[in-house]
């Protein structure tokens, strides 16, 4: 018998969080926010918003939450959950072939 410790998939990520895709995502807004601030330079609010938004939007995909590795896979599993509807046949010791009638 051998015993499993939580973390073992933990283990597997850099930092014990991100994935090696999440870190590319992530320096990718980085690095288009930083071009849009050298080649738009900013004169206002708004334009300074547009100009970091690729890295706000990267960083809120890769934010860590419960459950989820980040928010990235809590989408992409909810968009699988409502478009890929598996459909699971229960056969338990008081249901027949799934039609819920008693042997």
């Amino acid at each position: 018998m051998f015993l499993i410790p939580a973390n073992s998939k933990k283990s597997l990520l850099i930092f014990g969080v991100f994935d090696l895709f999440d870190l590319i995502l992530f320096a990718s807004g980085l690095g288009v926010s930083i071009l849009l601030l050298l080649i738009v330079s900013p004169s206002s609010l708004l334009g300074a918003i547009v100009d970091i938004a690729p890295v706000l939007i990267t960083g809120f995909l890769v934010l860590p939450i419960p459950n989820y590795r980040n928010t990235r896979i809590l989408i992409r599993e909810a968009y699988r959950f409502y478009t890929r509807r598996e459909k699971f046949i229960w056969k338990g010791w008081c249901v027949a072939s799934g039609t819920g009638e008693k042997e």
